[in-house]
């Protein structure tokens, strides 16, 4: 028996598609609609999904905060090291402190010193703001260690009157003037910050005599290790007696996101075997009428001399070909379509790259299946049978 090389095989598979291209491209798009929905059902939920998520997360799903219990008599000092202990837990991403500084902060240095406007000034960290979410509003935040400057939250700069920064204003800090540089946008994660003045940790040991102990320290960790990372804290910041140190529990929201990412994943699986099923009988239903159309050139072939192995690799490459280019086509129309619905809604543009590759992959797999009965059938024709037709 002759054998068919790769290369004669791949001219004799694509001979159908050359000659017949109308019926091919007709085809072809059948099977490129079918995996062109594949990546659709899973690219527009998984987009939505994200654009939900990235929502979820925006409200503390992976945020935790520590601080000690409040006591009259002799209060809890966390250590002066706590982000650095807290950072070296393996899931944590992020940690920042905030720390009263038990200074007061006046509009001018012509108020009484015993004024009191109900406003905090916290020493924070230089990342505070992105672990807990935050957000300049105006301005910019404190950049310089060292300097005596300010930023205030959007509570505490209505209380001052100084909403509009543009001047560089001053306030005054116990003794001194320090420069306001910037102001926060609300931020529900950690309201207690839209009602303080914030100075620069390093700048707060100098100018104010801060002592280092921080107050509140902010944890962000991985969200599938939040429970852990919690249940390790007290421990971690204050070895001697745990129970001094209080750690908020997880937000609600972490739940949430949780039921959400269960249910889009059974989502995805059952959208995606739907499609994939669609074209495959799409790619079946094509190649037995390619079958019936092409008796009498089978019934040649097998005059001239070609098997039925040749008959049948012939018809099953065709399937297998016409489904690998409806695949690449259905991928790209795929892809463009979620990229545009996603940009339209304004959604992240979200595609698992395992369901590109399956796109494709499938695409293959699905035409050598509905190819194989075809390619049988038109094996099982004698050339008189197929001449005859």
């Amino acid at each position: 028996m002759t054998r068919l090389s790769p290369a004669d095989l791949l001219s004799l598979g694509s001979l159908g598609l050359r000659t017949r291209r109308l019926r091919a491209a007709l085809s072809a798009l059948g099977i490129a609609l079918g995996i062109a929905t594949v990546i659709v059902v899973t690219g527009i939920p998984a987009s939505s999904q994200q654009a939900l998520l990235d929502e979820l997360t925006a409200l503390g799903t992976n945020l935790l905060r520590a601080q000690p219990t409040q006591r009259n008599e002799n209060p809890v000092l966390l250590p002066e090291s706590s982000v650095a202990m807290v950072q070296r837990i393996g899931p944590v991403t992020a940690a920042a402190a905030v720390a009263n500084t038990h200074t007061r902060v006046r509009r001018n240095d012509l108020l009484d010193p015993g004024h009191s406007s109900d406003i905090t000034v916290l020493a924070a960290s230089p990342n505070v703001l992105d672990t807990v979410n935050g957000h300049i509003q105006t301005g910019e935040f404190l950049r310089r260690p060292n300097f005596p400057e300010v930023v205030l939250g959007n509570v505490a700069a209505t209380r001052l009157g100084l909403q509009d920064i543009r001047e560089q204003p001053a306030v005054f800090v116990k003794d001194k003037w320090f420069t306001v540089v910037g102001v926060l946008a609300p931020n529900p994660l950690a309201p207690e910050l839209e009602r303080a003045v914030l100075v620069g940790w390093e700048a707060a040991r100098t100018h104010l005599g801060f002592d280092g102990h921080p107050t509140v320290v902010y944890v962000k960790a991985r969200e599938e290790s939040i429970e852990d990372v919690r249940a390790v804290l007290p421990a971690t910041l204050y070895g001697e007696i745990p129970g001094m140190v209080q750690v908020s529990r997880p937000s609600d929201a972490l739940a949430a996101k949780r039921a959400t990412q269960n249910s889009y994943s059974a989502l995805f699986l059952g959208l995606a075997g739907v499609a994939v099923l669609i074209g495959g009988v799409g790619v079946a239903n094509t190649m037995v009428i390619s079958v019936l159309e092409r008796r009498s050139e089978i019934g040649l072939r097998r005059a001239l001399g070609a098997t039925k192995g040749h008959i049948r690799a012939q018809f099953l490459t065709e399937a297998v070909l016409l489904s690998g280019l409806g695949g690449l086509a259905g991928t790209a129309l795929g892809t463009a379509g979620v990229a545009g619905y996603a940009t339209l809604h304004r959604w992240p543009f979200v595609i698992p790259l395992p369901v590109l590759a399956a796109g494709v992959l499938a695409a293959f797999v699905v035409g050598a299946a509905a190819g194989l009965y075809p390619s049988i059938r038109a094996a099982r024709l004698t050339p008189t049978q197929a001449l005859s037709a």
